[in-house]
């Protein structure tokens, strides 16, 4: 089992969980971030740290797509292992529907 990164992260990239994450398999994008399941160890730190609630297990019904977009995005992006200001709208943008579209491929800065 691994943990995924889902949607809702989009535009609000909190980062509250890249801090406590043991083994920092968090990497930055533009507008998000991704887990790489690799590196993952299950521990589910991140997962109630989480403020918009977008990290789930794999074990979730429909996470497959998710978890693909983790896994090529981790390949490409810069590793992050400490906390940032999420974005400029993020509460805002924090539970609202259908950002997919909107997730850049661009990376982050990373740490």
């Amino acid at each position: 089992m691994t943990y995924v990164v889902m949607e809702n992260c989009i535009k609000c990239k909190y980062t509250d969980c890249v801090e406590v994450c043991p083994v920092d398999c968090f990497y930055e994008g533009e507008n998000t971030l991704v887990i790489n399941p690799d590196e993952c160890i299950d521990c589910g730190v991140c997962e109630p740290e989480c403020p918009a609630e977008a990290i789930l297990p794999d074990t979730e019904d429909g996470i497959e797509e998710w978890l693909e977009i983790n896994q090529k995005f981790s390949e490409v992006w810069p590793n992050i292992t400490t906390k940032k200001d999420a974005m400029e709208n993020a509460d805002a943008e924090n539970g609202r529907k259908g950002k997919k579209a909107e997730m850049s491929e661009k990376p982050g800065e990373g740490d």
